[in-house]
């Protein structure tokens, strides 16, 4: 069946709360008619009760410290932080509560929380609505970062999430939210720490997550016209990171790109080079190009902020590039 990534996420959440009972939904206007500011809880209220959808006030430390609390007494909430760049309200609860529960009693606690939350630019929410973030949160122990960039990750991710026992935050992109592909029906579950192959390819490897997956593919079907070969590889999931994907592609292809929509320093591309310099260093026939945002604040102006996220031109300006090496 063909959905958009929101419809997939919301289909998600029926059929797991219709599975377990100790599933609840938990966040601000997670219960209101229109199901949320995307309307990915809509329906949800009205099927399983104010009991197990719950409006939150407008307090992330709250939102995200009853989770893990209610995680603790054996359910298994999904908590919305609407924005991720709300993060800093409840970093604590996250960082020094949640991440750490497993590791300091011992094995004796289990954690199943997942925090849903909006990512990324490129929809004219501002400065403080438009951040990417992930890369600090993938930086933290004890928590699982996923990206989807298709409906169907986002279904086989997030069912995968809400069954897992650790800590998981998923990263859904705004500007991601109405694509739409084909979608397995029924129970579809997909495995962390496994890439996505999205375009087999030789010449050169461009490695993206979340939206910069899909602008990977999109500069690999332009460079194919031009008789380049790319290959493009769709994290999936940040913590954990599939090395070994990332590592065998570029064995075959010599070259690599990574696209990542983050801010430059600390970031996932950062990380995605060290690892090629450190264990594929004698698969390199180039320099690694990275492609980030720059490091600045989101620009509220449209204008600006279409120059600011990484596009298809950057990519295949990269990819030209290093194949001229």
């Amino acid at each position: 069946m063909k959905m958009s990534i929101r419809e997939a996420i919301n289909q998600t959440l029926h059929q797991e709360m219709a599975r377990d009972e100790r599933v609840i939904v938990l966040g601000e206007d997670v219960a209101s008619d229109q199901g949320g500011v995307y309307g990915i809880t809509e329906g949800l209220p009205a099927k399983f009760g104010l009991h197990r959808v719950i409006d939150t006030p407008i307090t992330e430390s709250a939102i995200v410290g009853a989770a893990g609390g209610a995680a603790l007494t054996g359910l298994r909430p999904v908590a919305e932080l609407m924005f991720v760049d709300f993060l800093g309200v409840c970093l604590d609860q996250i960082l020094n509560q949640i991440a750490k529960f497993r590791y300091m009693f011992g094995g004796q606690a289990r954690t199943p929380v997942v925090i849903r939350t909006m990512i990324g630019a490129g929809t004219g929410t501002g400065p403080q609505h438009s951040q990417i973030l992930y890369p600090l949160l993938a930086a933290i122990p004890g928590i699982k970062v996923v990206t989807p960039a298709n409906a169907a990750d986002a279904k086989g991710l997030l069912t995968t999430a809400i069954r897992d026992d650790d800590p998981v935050i998923f990263c859904e992109h705004k500007a991601l939210y109405m694509d739409e592909c084909e979608v397995p029906e029924g129970e579809y579950l997909l495995p962390f720490g496994q890439a996505r192959t999205a375009v087999q390819g030789s010449d050169i490897t461009i490695v993206g997550m979340s939206r910069t997956a899909v602008i990977a593919e999109q500069a690999a079907a332009e460079l194919a016209q031009k008789g380049v070969s790319a290959e493009v590889i769709d994290l999936r999931t940040l913590s954990p990171l599939d090395e070994s994907t990332i590592l065998e592609s570029l064995a075959k292809t010599g070259r690599l790109v990574v696209v990542d929509e983050s801010n430059p320093y600390c970031s996932m591309a950062s990380e995605i080079a060290g690892l090629a310099v450190e264990q594929g260093f004698d698969t390199l026939d180039a320099p690694v190009k990275r492609i980030t945002s720059p490091h600045t604040p989101v620009p509220a102006t449209p204008c600006l902020e279409a120059e600011y996220v990484p596009n298809v031109a950057r990519v295949i300006a990269a990819v030209e590039e290093t194949l001229a090496y």
